[in-house]
């Protein structure tokens, strides 16, 4: 089952056609997001992401889409597909069907998909987990690579190049050769005390669990985060490299070329991160 608009659906009714704009110009938005005993974790922050996204492509924010509306509609559908325990869900806006590059109608529909997770909370998994640059093609340095759009062929090419070459990620570049992101989320770089993640200015996707690790760093003694450009040439030198993303957490990178790395970091890190989350959940209640 999808949620449609508000109306739940099968999955495999046809309510989408050729005409649709996410599908023609990659004219759409997206969030996913982690729901755990029928809370949406990190919900005010996914929504804020969201709908400053979409004041910055222009797309009419209904009225209906409050805070709780949006809520609401992700946990029906979790409860309608048996996995309001634990679910992972995507949440997508896109602008409605009309006109070419120039839309016809600023208006806007969405689509809400759920499905199982395996945990209820974040683990780290520090299995042999390999990368490699990806430099066919570069992230573009402005505020639309912040954005989660549909437009994600780099990401597509990428995955197929790591698949192609036994790699279980790539990092991402761009025009400057610095490190941006990873393909499926951010990325943080340990050296000593000292951790970096790049800054928004360099293209990286304005990540949720990027936000919270920066505010969970700020405040831990012993360590330096700093939102800083990293080059290509910091990865053999670093003790400790991670990905970040809503649904895995933290993803420990073990190897780059030569060049073998610890976790020491991320496994302090998943903790805090954890008890972040729980203590967001009893706010709630």
């Amino acid at each position: 089952m999808v949620n449609f608009n508000g109306e739940i659906i099968e999955d495999d009714v046809l309510f989408l056609n050729q005409e649709n704009r996410g599908l023609r110009y990659g004219d759409a938005l997206f969030e996913t997001i982690r729901l755990v005993n029928n809370e949406v974790l990190l919900w005010e922050e996914h929504y804020l992401r969201l709908m400053a996204s979409m004041r910055i492509i222009r797309m009419e924010i209904p009225m209906e889409f409050t805070l709780e509306y949006l809520e609401e509609q992700i946990k029906k559908l979790a409860v309608q597909n048996k996995c309001n325990d634990q679910a992972r869900v995507r949440l997508t806006i896109y602008r409605n069907s009309g006109g070419l590059y120039l839309p016809k109608t600023n208006t806007v529909s969405f689509v809400i998909e759920t499905s199982p997770l395996d945990t209820p909370y974040y683990i780290l998994n520090t299995e042999k987990y390999e990368v490699e640059l990806f430099k066919d093609f570069y992230v573009n340095a402005d505020m639309l690579s912040n954005l989660k759009t549909n437009n994600r062929i780099l990401n597509v090419v990428g995955s197929v190049f790591a698949k192609e070459n036994d790699y279980d990620n790539c990092l991402l570049i761009n025009n400057s050769k610095n490190v941006v992101e990873g393909l499926n989320g951010n990325v943080f770089l340990v050296k000593g005390n000292i951790i970096k993640t790049p800054p928004l200015q360099d293209g990286c996707v304005n990540g949720i669990i990027r936000k919270q690790l920066i505010s969970i760093l700020k405040k831990l003694e012993g360590y330096t985060i700093e939102e800083t450009s990293i080059s290509t040439f910091e990865l053999q030198k670093a003790d400790e490299l991670f990905f970040t993303n809503s649904i895995k957490g933290i993803k420990p990178v073990t190897k780059y070329r030569k060049k073998q790395y610890t976790t020491v970091v991320a496994k302090e890190l998943v903790g805090k991160l954890n008890a972040v989350i729980r203590l967001q959940k009893r706010d709630l209640v």
